[in-house]
């Protein structure tokens, strides 16, 4: 795998392309006849994500490779800390607050864990930290007002604890293909379960939409774009309509019907 990456950068070098450039989301071209519509705030940041340079491999948390790459097209360009946290539920959350973070949006950073208790990131600003006792969740008093990105990545490692796909599918509305817009969420709750978030979006003159789908899997991984390894020739695009019945990403399965999204 290694030496396919190596070869890859050696070509596109050759061809005149600045590998080491920070790539964004957006540069992804979309399908032959699909093209962008405009978007803006949470669609626009997800569309404007930082990628790795081209050939960046998949890691775990632990920095090891992950050994299945053939799903991966593209590694965005975040952290994800060095503990098994930021699993697949969790990266769908990590997003959508760091959106929310970086816009200075506080009061609306907030997600409930599994036993229902709901953990407001502005109370865990306020100074206020989280005990965990069985199913006994309670706030307690014992830090300063700090609202840095350093404490806001604890709270959200806090989350990823004790949350994951089972209760972020409570917190979601439904959507469906007619609607489908940049940020929808394919997720099914369980234990495990699995989610995978739209991170841009390309329309045709027929209305069919093509998706780029990004995820974090299990254990703790670099968030990536999936492939399409079904219709090479629109990957790492899917085009989805009416009659899309069920999309088979490289990792997992959703029927058309399992999209959801945040409610604001």
């Amino acid at each position: 795998m290694k030496r396919t990456s190596s070869i890859i950068i050696v070509i596109l070098l050759l061809l005149g392309v600045d590998v080491y450039a920070q790539r964004r989301v957006c540069n992804i071209p979309p399908p032959v006849g699909f093209t962008r519509q405009e978007t803006d705030g949470y669609g626009a940041y997800l569309r404007n994500l930082p990628l790795k340079p081209v050939g960046t491999l998949v890691k775990h948390y632990d920095g090891t490779v992950k050994g299945y790459q053939d799903g991966a097209y593209a590694v965005v360009d975040m952290e994800i800390g060095t503990r098994d946290l930021q699993q697949c539920a969790d990266a769908v959350m990590r997003l959508r607050a760091e959106y929310l973070w970086h816009n200075k949006k506080y009061d609306q950073i907030h997600f409930n864990f599994t036993s229902g208790f709901r953990a407001d990131y502005v109370k865990w600003a306020q100074g206020y930290r989280i005990r965990v006792k069985g199913n006994d969740v309670t706030w307690y008093g014992g830090a300063s007002e700090d609202y840095s990105y350093a404490t806001f990545r604890k709270y959200m490692d806090i989350v990823f604890t004790y949350a994951g796909t089972a209760s972020l599918s409570k917190e979601l509305i439904y959507a469906d293909v007619q609607s489908l817009q940049i940020g929808d969420i394919f997720i099914i709750g369980g234990h495990p379960g699995h989610a995978m978030v739209v991170v841009d979006m390309a329309v045709d003159k027929f209305g069919n939409k093509a998706i780029l789908v990004a995820q974090s899997y299990m254990p703790a991984q670099d968030i990536h774009v999936v492939t399409n390894l079904i219709n090479k020739d629109s990957s790492p695009w899917y085009i989805v309509n009416n009659q899309t019945k069920s999309i088979n990403f490289p990792e997992y399965y959703f029927n058309i019907n399992q999209i959801m999204r945040f409610e604001q």
